[in-house]
């Protein structure tokens, strides 16, 4: 009987381990490109108004917050796709408008600027 009481106390553990924290890189990427939203010419839409850049990536910053508590976020694309790319409210896209563009899905414009960010760092490397 003890050895099965053992065997499903350790079930229930693995059952509730927390995952962990958000890799490193992974957070390194996604400050990289909150800075690059914070400090562009563009502005952020969601849920029917623009907003200058910084307020954007304050914003932005409160879901990577919220899901990191959550658990659920473990890579700069896993965040552009659960908090960086729709209102969580309102279900309603976020766009990105810098100045003499059009209108993009924040989705396109933050992974075009996470590639950009990569394709940097990888030159860097010997």
């Amino acid at each position: 009987m003890t050895r099965i009481a053992l065997f499903l106390a350790l079930i229930l553990q693995s059952a509730f381990a927390q995952a962990d924290p958000l890799p490193a890189a992974a957070r390194t990427e996604i400050t990289a490109l909150l800075g690059v939203l914070a400090n562009s010419d563009c502005e952020f839409y969601r849920n029917g108004s623009w907003y200058a850049g910084p307020k954007a990536a304050s914003h932005l910053q409160r879901k990577l917050d919220y899901l990191e508590r959550k658990e659920l976020v473990t890579s700069a694309s896993s965040f552009i796709a659960l908090g960086a790319s729709k209102s969580s409210m309102s279900g309603e896209t976020y766009q990105v408008r810098c100045p003499g563009q059009a209108a993009v899905p924040s989705a396109d414009w933050l992974n075009l600027r996470l590639q950009q960010l990569r394709a940097v760092e990888g030159g860097k490397n010997p």
